[in-house]
């Protein structure tokens, strides 16, 4: 295709490229059994969950199912259509005085195969099928995405207990200087403004405290909306995998591997097959149809006709054989404006799958600029953590011999509270842009991260099993919601709302 060069995920990936995206850690590997309600302590169980009863990634499955059954519609064009008829008539004026009571029964059948249509079938079925390997590469698309957005969340929840805990730290720490220094004022060796500061100082950690108390409460929340289940004992996430050396590496294997790019040029080639649909509306239609009739009078055929009775049969049976043939000449421009309606879209797609290009390699490039940059930022927090500690304690031994104030011991402290927070959110930050990353070439979905929580949702199944079916009454199993709910059954409001008897518009 025209300045896009797309390549199917495990194709041409170099033999470093390959061992680059390797996972680094085995707890990805690790096989387990389905997970029990609330057991959810690693973020492989996470990513587990999530993929069992997300409802984004429930209801994209549900999306391609639907997109599987456009191959049997298109397959169904191109073979038998069986018809029946029956009809009873009951005349009820009739003029001639010795006609009979003019009643009859008809009954008929017919049968029609398709023998040429232009290749509108044919390439409709393709067209089908290509639109069936997009809807697969948007479903991995959805699980990347989704599994991004649970490790956001996981490491989220992670942070903000940490830094909750930081700040449970630092309201104790205040508490003491401040019983302190009330200590110190009341025998005269400090001043009532240094009460005041400490004072002022502990009300301030306390507002922080709050503050972050709420934001871990917003982050657990964001956490069961994703995942499904309560953030129990998250314990620390395994090692990320090694990452491209260079931007210019990561580029090539999102180009090799991302879905978006593989499910946008399914879709152009699929519109390249429409066209061809479109033209066969110009050629002509040839099919085999057979029919049967059968005709009863229901009365005196003979009486009706003034013939002597017994000399007319009262039914008749006819049936025959042949071909149709028909040539469309002229359908007042109609034929023409769907071709080229349907090379429109198809020039859509095509640009769409450049834009999308544009999308993957600028945001691969972005993930990665900013993975090195979370990088940098721990290893600079490390070092301002480590400087803050060996500053607070010089400035508290400073303090005791009168050489620094009460500010300066407070100052100290929030310097280092502050330097430790940056550090716990540089380390989320770098997690999470690093699985960012992961998702932009392509390598955050389900087969990549060896979730052996059970088997992987195969969408070969439904096809195989639909895609070529001949039944008009095999309607599939019933479909019930597989995503688990947040709320207690007795809570839940009902999937189809009720409505109000006074909300009803009048008749």
């Amino acid at each position: 295709m025209n300045g896009v060069m797309l390549v199917m995920r495990g194709r041409l990936l170099t033999a470093a490229g390959v061992a680059a995206l390797a996972w680094g850690s085995a707890a990805f590997a690790q096989v387990v059994a389905p997970l029990p309600d609330g057991e959810i302590d690693t973020l492989r169980e996470a990513l587990i969950k999530t993929y069992d009863t997300n409802p984004t990634i429930m209801a994209q499955r549900q999306s391609l199912r639907a997109t599987d059954e456009n191959v049997s519609i298109a397959r169904a064009a191109g073979r038998p259509q069986v018809s029946a008829t029956a009809g009873v008539n009951q005349d009820v004026v009739t003029r001639n005085i010795g006609a009979a009571n003019g009643r009859d029964l008809n009954v008929g059948a017919s049968i029609s195969v398709p023998l040429y249509s232009g290749g509108r079938v044919r390439n409709g079925v393709r067209a089908a099928d290509i639109r069936v390997e997009a809807g697969r590469a948007d479903l991995r698309a959805t699980e990347g995405d989704i599994f991004t957005e649970a490790v956001a969340a996981y490491m989220d929840v992670i942070r903000d207990r940490s830094i909750v805990q930081l700040n449970e730290n630092q309201v104790r720490v205040l508490t003491t200087n401040l019983q302190a220094t009330r200590d110190r004022f009341e025998v005269g060796d400090l001043t009532r403004t240094d009460v005041a500061q400490s004072d002022a100082r502990l009300a301030l950690a306390r507002s922080s405290l709050v503050l972050v108390q709420g934001r871990l409460e917003a982050s657990e929340e964001n956490y069961r909306r994703v995942i499904g289940a309560e953030a129990i004992n998250l314990q620390a996430p395994p090692p990320l995998p090694a990452i491209p050396a260079t931007p210019n590496e990561a580029t090539d294997v999102a180009l090799a591997g991302n879905s978006d790019l593989a499910s946008i040029a399914a879709r152009a080639r699929a519109a390249g097959f429409d066209v061809a649909v479109a033209r066969g509306f110009r050629l002509p239609t040839i099919s085999a149809v057979s029919s049967t009739r059968y005709s009863n009078q229901l009365g005196r055929a003979d009486e009706a006709a003034g013939q002597p009775e017994g000399t007319l049969p009262n039914s008749t049976t006819s049936s025959g054989i042949g071909l149709s043939f028909s040539l469309p000449l002229y359908q007042g421009g109609g034929a023409a404006a769907r071709v080229r309606q349907a090379q429109a879209i198809r020039g859509q797609l095509l640009e769409q799958a450049i834009g999308v290009e544009r999308a993957v390699v600028s945001t691969t490039r972005a993930a990665f600029a900013n993975y090195r940059a979370t990088l940098d930022a721990i290893e600079s927090n490390e070092i301002a953590v480590a400087a803050n500690q060996l500053a607070l304690e010089g400035t508290r031994a400073e303090q005791t011999v009168g050489t620094r104030n009460i500010l300066d011991v407070l100052n100290a402290e929030q310097e280092l509270l502050n330097s430790q927070v940056l550090l716990v959110t540089a380390r989320r930050d770098a997690y999470v842009a690093g699985f960012q990353l992961l998702n932009a070439m392509g390598m955050a979905e389900a087969e990549d991260l060896n979730l052996d929580g059970g088997p992987l949702y195969d969408p070969l199944v439904n096809y195989n099993r639909y895609s070529r079916s001949w039944s008009d009454w095999d309607d599939g199993p019933r479909i019930r919601p597989v995503a688990t709910r947040n709320v207690p059954e007795q809570a839940a409001t009902p999937l189809t709302p009720v409505v109000n008897s006074v909300t009803q518009p009048r008749q």
